[in-house]
C-alpha cells in the first residue's frame, strides 16, 4: 500500500509499505478514507521535531474497519469509525479519568514501529477503547465526513482549549491562534454558551472563518498592540477565558496579558523554540489560573459527535485545501508556505 514517510526536513515521499495485518487479538485494521495533515505535523516537515528518516507520519484519520483480532468486541468488520490522535486501551487508571493521552499502553500515531495516519491502511492497537462507532451513511457523504474528521484531533483540542479557560454562558473568551485548533476553540467557545469571543489573527481568510464560527471581535494586532486592543474591547479588564493556540513564549505573552484577574488560560498550543514565556509572579498577583496540553479527545468524542452528526457545529471549513495520497507532500508544502490552513487527504471509497 501507499503511505507518506519523512526522510528528513521538508522531505516528505509517499512509498509503498507493507500493508497492515492484525498482530494481537486486541488490533484492528481500518482502511483509511479521510486524513489530514496537522500543524504539529510541521514541526517534524521543518526539522524542530525529530523524526528517523523513513518514519510514518500522520495521526488524524477515519476509515472503515477490514480486519479485527479475536478480543475485540465493539467494532467489526464494515464499521465506519474515527481514530483519536492517540491510540488508548480504555481500561487504565487514567482512561477511566478521562485522561486518555496518558493512557498506560497508549501512543502516537506513527511513532517508530507504527503506522501512520497519513497512509491508505492502519493498524490500530487497543481498537476498542481507541475507535469511535460512526453512522455507516455517513460513509457517502464527503461534507459530513469532513467534519467527522475533525472529531480525531483539533475539534476536540480546540474543546480542550476552550474548557481549560473556563468558557461558559455570559464569559468573555479571547482565542490567541488562527490556525485551524484556534478557529475550531472559537467554534467550542460558542457552543458552550460565550457571550463574546475575540480571535486574535491576522490572515483575513482565517480571521472570516473565524467570524462564521462565532468570533463577535477580530483583532489583527500582535504583542503589545494585541494586547492594548484586547483590553480596550474589554473596559480594560480582559477576557475571562483565553485561549493559547500557537505555542511560542510570545503567544504564551499575549495570553497572561490578555486574561482578566481571576480568569483562566486553557493552552494547547505545543510549545516549540523558545521558553514558556510565563511570569509565575504576575499570575500569582492576579490570580491567572493555566490548564491545558493535551487534549485527550477520545473522552471528548461522545460528547461531540451527536452536534457534528445534526450539524449544530460544522467544523469542516478548517480544510481549505484537498489532495489525495500522492499529493500529500504538496500539502505540507502548502501548509509550511501558509497558502493552506489545513489540509484534507482523501482515500479509496
Amino acid at each position: 500500500m501507499r503511505a507518506t514517510t519523512i526522510h528528513a526536513p521538508y522531505d516528505m515521499r509517499v512509498e509503498d509499505v507493507p500493508e497492515p495485518v492484525v498482530q494481537l487479538p486486541t488490533d484492528a485494521v481500518v482502511r483509511v478514507l479521510r486524513a489530514c495533515i496537522c500543524g504539529s505535523d510541521l514541526w517534524a516537515y521543518r526539522g524542530e521535531a525529530a523524526r528517523q528518516p523513513g518514519q510514518r507520519i500522520g495521526h488524524e484519520f477515519l476509515g472503515v474497519v477490514e480486519e479485527t483480532g479475536s478480543e475485540v468486541s465493539t467494532i467489526r468488520r464494515g464499521d465506519l469509525v474515527v481514530a483519536p490522535f492517540m491510540w488508548s486501551d480504555g481500561v487504565c487508571d487514567y482512561c477511566r479519568e478521562g485522561l486518555t493521552t496518558s493512557c498506560e499502553h497508549g501512543g502516537f500515531w506513527g511513532s517508530v514501529g507504527y503506522d501512520g495516519g497519513q497512509g491508505e491502511a492502519v493498524r490500530v492497537p487497543f481498537a476498542d477503547g481507541t475507535l469511535v462507532q460512526l453512522p455507516k451513511d455517513a460513509a457517502s457523504d464527503d461534507h459530513l465526513l469532513s467534519a467527522l474528521l475533525t472529531l480525531s484531533d483539533v475539534l476536540g483540542t480546540g474543546h480542550h482549549a476552550a474548557l481549560g479557560a473556563g468558557a461558559r454562558p455570559g464569559a468573555t473568551v479571547a482565542v490567541v491562534g488562527d490556525g485551524a485548533v484556534g478557529l475550531c476553540a472559537v467554534l467550542a467557545a460558542k457552543r458552550l454558551g460565550a457571550e463574546r469571543i475575540i480571535a486574535l489573527g491576522r490572515h483575513e481568510v482565517r480571521t472570516d472563518i473565524a467570524r462564521r464560527f462565532g468570533a463577535t471581535d477580530v483583532v489583527a494586532e500582535r504583542g503589545d498592540a494585541a494586547v492594548e486592543a484586547v483590553r480596550e474591547l474589554t473596559r480594560g479588564q480582559g477576557a475571562h477565558a483565553v485561549v493559547e493556540a500557537v505555542g511560542t513564549e510570545q503567544s504564551m505573552r499575549t495570553a497572561v496579558n490578555i486574561t482578566r484577574d481571576g480568569g483562566a488560560i486553557g493552552f494547547v498550543g505545543v510549545p516549540h523554540g523558545s521558553g514558556t514565556g510565563l511570569d509565575l509572579g504576575v499570575m500569582f498577583d492576579r490570580n491567572i489560573a493555566l490548564r491545558g496540553g493535551v487534549a485527550p479527545v477520545r473522552a471528548y468524542i461522545p460528547d461531540l459527535l451527536p452536534d457534528v452528526l445534526d450539524g449544530t457545529i460544522d467544523p469542516s471549513p478548517v480544510f481549505d485545501m484537498t489532495v489525495d495520497i500522492e499529493g500529500v507532500p504538496g500539502g505540507y508544502k502548502a501548509m509550511d508556505e501558509r497558502t493552506a490552513l489545513k489540509v484534507l487527504v482523501t482515500g479509496d471509497r
